[in-house]
């Protein structure tokens, strides 16, 4: 077994993949999210992307913007961090797994767990963004590292089946 796969990388299939897959992922998470929410009440009030916009000077017009669905106030620029990580994860997959196959090792069950430690244990709790990884509470460590976990086997799923039937349909004209 080799560490890459010298196979061609079909670029823009496996960016569409991986975008599908991250849409669709996304909305898995935020499913998951509501089955078993990693913050508290108190600690959601304001969530990681709505804090890491006003770190980055996002003005409050943009923060607070929302639209109207079945009667509920939905606040979008939160969504826009949510499925642009999601997106951009689930695309730098798609093409990583197709030139390095360990990184899919496990249908992507490792790659969501160091996304999960990258983020919610090493670079939000350093910029201030999250409390410290110790001060995080257990149930949030559960439900986010089980979050990722699904997060990322739902792309490797979607995103590997996407990029097959792109490349076999290219391959048949």
């Amino acid at each position: 077994m080799t560490l890459f796969d010298h196979r061609h990388l079909n670029l823009p299939a496996a960016i569409i993949a991986g975008g599908a897959a991250g849409i669709i992922s996304g909305f898995v998470k935020l499913g998951w999210e509501n089955v078993l929410p990693p913050r508290t009440a108190k600690r959601d009030a304001v969530n990681p992307p709505e804090t890491l916009m006003k770190q980055v000077g996002i003005p409050d017009s943009i923060l607070n913007a929302s639209y109207h669905y079945s009667g509920h106030e939905i606040p979008w620029a939160g969504f826009v961090i949510h499925f642009g990580f999601s997106t951009t994860f689930a695309v730098l997959y798609q093409i990583l797994g197709e030139k390095v196959p360990a990184i899919k090792k496990d249908a992507g069950t490792w790659f969501g767990l160091a996304i999960w430690v990258a983020f919610h244990l090493g670079i939000m709790p350093a910029m201030g963004t999250v409390p410290t990884a110790k001060e995080q509470p257990k149930d949030e460590h559960i439900s986010e590292a089980l979050g990722h976990i699904v997060w990322m086997v739902t792309n490797d799923l979607v995103g590997t089946d996407v990029y097959r039937r792109l490349t076999q349909q290219s391959h048949r004209h």
